[in-house]
């Protein structure tokens, strides 16, 4: 009978302790949670992102008091911002090609606001759409050789940055003449001048903000303006880059070519450059060779002596740890929150 008590009393002990130290690991475990929960919370703040009361494309002010104005635009800032992958990586191309496209659009009468369609069209990349769209501006090969632009399987003058900007302004330009309008302008260069022409007869409006148009359209336009307010004030909206932290231009000289080149790998070894330094900088020769038609040549662009080294490319920087675009002082460093203790 003492056995029998002895072992109930045993396992009775062994039961209430387990529960005890159940207890207890539950309890630890609970706090814990509780202090990463507030940690989480503390560290990952996401904030809204302030809009401005005014802004424009090409001095044509947008109507922020509408509220689907100011909600589309919110949209955008609020993917670009957030989005700080792709976003600092536009700001660094831009850096570096915005000075060769900003010439070109003033040459030809076409704001300069119209470098962020190049920016959101193709991220400065020579990329090629699902429809086969290519280059910085995104032309159709059709559309590429009906403003100017050679296509052919050797030469694709739709990946030539000069080139393709120039044909760009050509359509804009076209666009503006048929709906005298610069904002409907850009959003034809997604929609198509015939598809905007359209729906503003339609519809009998005079400016894009008043249209009701697909998807895709109707952001375009905010994109743009996203992207144009974040450039111009990266650090509002939190980007704080060093002007050494930009892809810098970089200086080339111009070969001209009017004789056809069997080898273009031979041809880039006689420049005193690789093939792939060949190709980075002249993307529209689409194979390893060049033919030249009688009375025709081509401009062939090369980086100068010394230019392909970043540290030759860091030397024109008279301050490389100042933050890009920053307007209150152009001082390194991050502005303070106010509060103590954060």
């Amino acid at each position: 009978m003492n056995k029998k008590i002895s072992i109930t009393l045993l396992a009775a002990f062994v039961f209430v302790t387990a529960i005890f130290i159940s207890l207890c690991f539950t309890t630890s475990d609970q706090k814990h949670d509780e202090q990463y929960i507030e940690q989480f919370s503390l560290h990952n703040r996401a904030y809204a992102v302030p809009l401005p009361e005014e802004v424009s494309f090409a001095g044509e002010p947008a109507p922020m008091d509408l509220y689907y104005v100011r909600e589309g635009l919110d949209r955008e800032l609020l993917v670009n911002t957030y989005w700080h992958s792709n976003t600092i990586l536009m700001l660094k191309r831009a850096a570096r090609y915005f000075p060769a496209i900003e010439p070109v659009l003033k040459a030809n009468g076409v704001p300069d606001d119209f470098k962020y369609v190049a920016l959101i069209e193709s991220g400065l990349m020579n990329v090629v759409s699902p429809s086969n769209a290519a280059g910085f501006w995104q032309f159709l090969d059709k559309t590429g050789r009906q403003y100017g632009l050679e296509v052919t399987e050797q030469v694709d003058e739709r990946y030539n940055h000069k080139k393709s900007t120039e044909a760009a302004c050509r359509y804009l330009k076209d666009a503006y003449r048929q709906l005298n309008n610069w904002t409907l302008a850009a959003a034809s260069y997604n929609a198509g001048q015939g598809r905007i022409t359209r729906e503003v007869s339609r519809q009998s409006a005079d400016n894009f903000y008043d249209l009701y148009l697909n998807q895709e359209t109707s952001r375009y336009i905010f994109r743009i303006l996203a992207l144009k307010l974040i450039y111009e004030d990266p650090t509002a909206y939190g980007f704080y880059l060093r002007e050494k932290d930009l892809y810098p231009p970089i200086k080339t000289i111009s070969v001209s070519v009017d004789t056809s080149i069997a080898d273009l790998i031979n041809f880039a070894a006689r420049q005193k450059v690789n093939y792939r330094i060949l190709k980075e900088f002249n993307p529209w020769l689409r194979t390893d060779q060049l033919k030249v038609a009688a009375g025709r040549s081509y401009i062939i662009d090369l980086p100068e002596d010394g230019y392909t080294g970043y540290s030759k490319l860091q030397e024109g920087l008279q301050n490389g740890e100042k933050i890009f675009g920053r307007k209150e002082d152009n001082q390194p460093g991050e502005p303070s929150s106010g509060k103590s203790g954060e």
